[in-house]
């Protein structure tokens, strides 16, 4: 398949990386390692459980009557507040990387359509070349930690070395390790971008928007209303339940292109910050009943102007900028390999104090970064040299 290139739209802007992208990756990520170690450390789903700030009612649930009587109680029951919230929505990162997927993929596509005809088989190579690797990778090392096993190695592993991880949906969608379910969606994602990228540039931005939006939040009312449909379905299982935000991704990427100064404007700073936390106060709505066709997406663009707005501000750090970007350059690694190391460690350590845990958390979050970015380097050297050497 090929594309040849009749933009009206002519976009000359510089190929280098984005920092806060890559920040807003690193913090994205961080968050959703720390999700999963706190999610086994407190046990949320153990009566009488821990109330949830998508509950709609987190606030009385979580605040006894005398919470304010004194500055101490006050600032207690603050800090808990705080503390219980960002602990808990921490999987929302998931929709941050959605989002943020669709914007460097239009964006990178984009550039090399200005230049002449896109070769899509060779396009398609080059992703997946990058993309099972280090997935097999994550493979190997699961078999190489037999003390993390949830579940016997079995066909499902062969299963889910294809990526097809929808096969037997119920029982190998979150076999093994749970987060590879992401890796499912990404590649039909990746599968269908052609199409989309080819309607976007045919229809423009509002009308594909339109168009994806429709087709996606479609999708998500037959699964959820008309088919009551599994759950994992809207999860990823099917990627178009997840296609608003992966369009919205790209609109954003491709407006950036055009008027960079502008998105920057408002996505990155305080303003973004606190008009992201003023629409997390709505997201407990879109939890319940045929609302829910809209929660992926609504709390995607919630955890997306959070990030990247703080993002904005850690970027004026020369050292947080720094470690937090390399993070999210590597990020593909620690998505894949952490969350059974942090399943078996959270388990483990439950009768610790929240502050001997926080302090853990700490250690834990960086001894997996590093290892996870020499890991995803040494993988993506050797790929890199066996593909040189397969191609010459």
């Amino acid at each position: 398949m090929e594309q040849t290139v009749a933009s009206s739209t002519v976009i000359s802007q510089p190929t280098k990386r984005l920092v806060w992208i890559d920040l807003a990756k690193g913090v994205g990520i961080l968050w959703v390692v720390y999700f999963h170690f706190f999610t086994n450390y407190v046990d949320t789903d153990a009566p009488p459980g821990i109330p949830s700030p998508m509950s709609g009612h987190f606030l009385s649930d979580l605040i006894g009557t005398h919470a304010w009587d004194s500055l101490g109680s006050s600032a207690a029951a603050l800090g808990n507040m705080v503390w219980l919230a960002v602990s808990q929505v921490g999987f929302h990162a998931v929709g941050l990387f959605v989002l943020l997927g669709g914007w460097s993929l239009a964006t990178a596509t984009w550039r090399r359509a200005e230049k002449g005809r896109i070769e899509w088989r060779g396009w398609y190579e080059a992703r997946f070349v990058r993309l099972y690797p280090m997935y097999w990778c994550a493979h190997l090392l699961l078999l190489l930690m037999p003390f993390t096993w949830l579940e016997p190695i079995d066909s499902r592993f062969l299963v889910s070395l294809t990526g097809l991880r929808w096969i037997n949906l119920e029982t190998t969608f979150l076999y093994g390790n749970a987060a590879w379910w992401y890796f499912s969606m990404l590649i039909q994602l990746y599968a269908i971008f052609p199409v989309l990228f080819v309607a976007m540039r045919r229809f423009g931005l509002v009308r594909f928007g339109i168009g994806a939006a429709v087709i996606g939040f479609g999708m998500r009312y037959m699964l959820l209303v008309e088919w009551k449909a599994n759950g994992l379905w809207l999860l990823g299982a099917n990627a178009l339940s997840r296609l608003p935000e992966f369009a919205i991704g790209m609109i954003l990427g491709i407006s950036h292109l055009r008027d960079r100064t502008f998105v920057e404007r408002w996505l990155l700073g305080p303003r973004a910050v606190v008009f992201g936390l003023a629409l997390y106060a709505l997201a407990p709505q879109f939890q319940t009943g045929s609302a829910y066709i809209f929660a992926d997406c609504y709390t995607a663009i919630c955890c997306t102007l959070v990030v990247v707005g703080l993002c904005g501000l850690i970027e004026k750090s020369a050292f947080a900028s720094k470690w937090l970007s390399l993070v999210g350059t590597y990020s593909f690694g620690l998505f894949l390999t952490h969350q059974p190391l942090v399943t078996w460690l959270g388990q483990r350590i439950k009768s610790w104090s929240v502050w001997e845990f926080l302090l853990l958390s700490v250690g834990v979050l960086w001894v997996l970064s590093a290892g996870s970015i020499a890991l995803e380097k040494a993988v993506n050297a050797l790929t890199d040299r066996l593909y040189a050497a397969r191609k010459s």
